[in-house]
């Protein structure tokens, strides 16, 4: 792991980014923005599942009209993402946004910049200048042949000349393609040359699956260097999930704490129990605790007693039964089928104590 590259601090509400506050997780809404219950119901899952700031799309004045009420129900930090009409930030920073997020190849060029950047500075938010491989400018695109590294940084150094003309340097920077390769490539050259902070993430990424694995190879590189200030896992799919696979990249690189880590042994010959099926059964029933807690599930006696003993909890398994293992001593021994609920229930029992800071 690379020391964490120094940037500038913005505050997103309260939220801080970038300066070496601790990296954010981010995810955006995918209900309609007109319809205020539902987004805020959905704000609010997202800030259960660990969400620290959340996105909204505004494509329309009646989107714009509803920020207002959905920025005051929800519980965290809300961006506003605008494309295509200017006015539509405007608006937005005006019912209270915590941050605009615009697109440099379709919000219309510098005037209609400049005055997005005078309504930010006017309610004292920052703006994200969100470069996407989709959207990069005709002329950069003929210039470098295509949505290259070199093209992205390209545009993201074009607004920052207009933002740095307006006086206006409160800012964030993306710069994302679907194509991981290219997304890691133009972070890292577009942070060789500023210290503006950066949210991080591959665009467009794919299916839970497939775009688990490229958010993870994408953001996990970049960050393993020392990049990235916040991030957004672009799923097809549940936002929720979004925010899930967020926390295991920051946990992962030992970046972030929030609830339990599971480690489960892959299964091979020797193994006597449903471990599968043990181990998917203690994850989703304790996936919901936001307590760091160290949870091992494991199916014979190669590695299963050293990786038990190593957690907070775990199980080594035998034949039809399993020994539990709580802060590296044995406790008891259990049949098969009583696994899954006494892990779970010493967890829960752990994170409690830990919640009342014995």
């Amino acid at each position: 792991m690379n020391e964490r590259r120094k940037t500038r601090r913005i505050r997103v509400g309260g939220v801080p980014v970038g300066g070496g506050a601790p990296v954010s997780v981010q995810s955006m809404t995918n209900t309609d923005t007109r319809d205020v219950r539902a987004t805020v119901a959905q704000i609010r899952s997202l800030a259960g599942e660990g969400c620290e700031i959340a996105r909204v799309a505004v494509p329309d004045a009646k989107a714009a009209a509803a920020f207002g009420k959905i920025r005051a129900g929800s519980p965290i930090p809300v961006i506003a993402d605008i494309h295509f009409d200017h006015r539509l930030a405007i608006a937005c920073a005006d019912a209270g946004a915590d941050c605009l997020r615009i697109n440099p190849g379709n919000v219309g060029g510098e005037k209609n910049t400049i005055e997005v950047l005078r309504a930010a500075r006017a309610n004292r938010i920052p703006v994200r200048i969100g470069v996407n491989a989709g959207s990069v400018e005709k002329d950069l695109l003929a210039k470098h042949g295509g949505p290259t590294p070199k093209a992205l940084v390209a545009s993201a150094a074009r607004y920052l000349k207009i933002c740095e003309k307006a006086r206006f340097m409160a800012l964030k920077f993306s710069l994302k393609a679907s194509d991981v390769v290219t997304t890691i490539e133009a972070y890292r050259l577009f942070s060789r040359r500023y210290d503006f902070p950066l949210h991080i993430g591959v665009t467009e990424a794919g299916t839970i699956f497939s775009g688990t694995i490229k958010s993870s190879v994408g953001i996990g590189v970049l960050l393993a260097e020392g990049i990235g200030d916040t991030l957004r896992v672009s799923l097809t799919g549940p936002p929720e999930e979004e925010v899930r696979v967020g926390w295991q990249i920051l946990k992962s690189l030992g970046l972030r704490q929030r609830g339990p880590e599971f480690i489960s042994c892959p299964t091979c010959g020797r193994v006597s129990i449903d471990i599968v099926k043990i181990a998917m059964e203690v994850e989703r029933r304790l996936s919901h605790l936001p307590v760091p807690l160290k949870v091992a599930v494991m199916g014979c006696a190669v590695n299963g007693p050293g990786e038990a003993r190593e957690a907070d909890v775990g199980v080594a398994g035998g034949k039809g039964e399993g020994l539990i293992f709580v802060n590296g001593k044995i406790v008891k021994k259990v049949k098969e089928s009583e696994i899954p609920a006494e892990v779970v229930r010493i967890a829960e029992a752990l994170a409690a104590e830990k919640r009342r800071g014995k």
